[in-house]
């Protein structure tokens, strides 16, 4: 067994559920044997929260130096604030700032190969707000600082619904306009992409929703559907996709058409999260695909009316942990098998053949 991939947590609002959940997903003895957790957070607040919520938690190691990172520790990269800090369930301009330089030391983490995946605990999207940060949420940061011109596609999974979508944090008065031929089929492919080496499905089926009631009722309720999506579908059937639709959204999952499909894709944020957060339940993942590194989240935020009264399910956390974790060995075992298309075979003679994957050929 190789060394055990080092997970980068961070700690979200401090005022929020972060810490609990965070840790709680952690406190089990046998998480040294499947990962090494690197806590970007405060050592204060980390035992605040382990007293108040009885926690056991792995020895601590204060992460002093580039790469200093132990496994079957609970390793911790100071972000440089205190349990005198917190102020359970309110956002604070304090909470905000700990929040973003969480991130970025966790992002920076990533890049240089410290971290192998990124969990990032909730934040409050209104307290990071700032001069140097001005973003929405971790998707569109994210995609910024790591994307290198790719473009994130913000997807909601468990073991039975993948929902991704073609727009995130927008206002609703401008999804229309964003609705395009050309974004509907790039994040098309981009799904597809992330369905074959993420999640390992070789050819996936991908539903389409509609963005207006009744698929636009042939343009009585809007014409997106057949200038733009329609368009996009038949552009990507012609490539060989397997994508249907236009689907209404509410008979859609009303009738659980979704189990007949690898992914479906929303037109907006609402669209796609409130019903897969209704089917989903405690096991929902928010992954950000398309993007070099893997990073999910659990599908909830920071739930200010329970922060700090032992009372958040860790859940969702856990389950962003081990799927990322699950993404990250995929994705390498795709990126390997794709590098490398060319394999033997024994024929009934014994003798070596090379099949050429990609060519289809057979040579001796």
């Amino acid at each position: 067994m190789g060394k055990p991939i080092r997970v980068g947590i961070t700690h979200g609002d401090i005022n929020g559920i972060g810490y609990e959940v965070a840790l709680k997903a952690i406190s089990d003895e046998r998480v040294p044997e499947l990962f090494t957790p690197v806590f970007f957070g405060s050592p204060q607040i980390v035992e605040k929260a382990r007293r108040e919520f009885k926690l056991e938690l792995l020895p601590i190691h204060i992460v002093k130096n580039k790469g200093d990172i132990r496994d079957g520790k609970l390793n911790i990269v100071e972000i440089g604030v205190t349990h005198n800090d917190v102020e359970p369930g309110v956002p604070t301009e304090k909470s905000g700032m700990a929040a973003v330089k969480a991130l970025e030391l966790a992002t920076a983490a990533l890049e240089d190969g410290d971290i192998q995946v990124l969990v990032t605990a909730p934040i409050s999207k209104k307290a990071v707000q700032s001069e140097e940060f001005r973003f929405p949420g971790h998707t569109e940061y994210l995609q910024q600082r790591l994307g290198n011109g790719a473009h994130a596609l913000m997807i909601l999974f468990n073991d039975y619904l993948k929902v991704a979508l073609v727009t995130t944090h927008l206002p609703l008065s401008k999804v229309p306009e964003t609705i395009t031929r050309k974004r509907v089929l790039d994040q098309i492919h981009s799904f597809v992409r992330v369905l074959k080496s993420d999640f390992t499905c070789e050819r996936p089926k991908i539903a389409v929703l509609s963005l207006n009631p009744h698929c636009g009722d042939e343009g009585l309720l809007g014409n997106e559907e057949k200038d733009e999506i329609i368009p996009a579908l038949e552009d990507a059937k012609k490539e060989g996709i397997l994508v249907f639709g236009p689907y209404s959204s509410d008979g859609f999952f009303a009738s659980a058409a979704y189990r007949n499909f690898d992914g479906v894709l929303a037109m907006y944020h609402d669209q796609g999260l409130a019903p897969f957060k209704a089917i989903a339940g405690d096991t929902g993942v928010n992954f950000t695909g398309g993007l070099p590194y893997v990073r999910t989240s659990p599908d909830h935020g920071t739930a200010y009316d329970l922060a700090w009264k032992d009372k958040a399910d860790p859940t969702s956390m856990r389950q962003a942990i081990y799927k990322a974790i699950d993404l990250y060995r995929n994705r390498t075992a795709h990126q390997t098998a794709s590098a490398n298309p060319l394999r033997k075979v024994r024929t009934e003679k014994g003798a070596d053949k090379t099949i050429d994957l990609t060519k289809e050929e057979i040579t001796e």
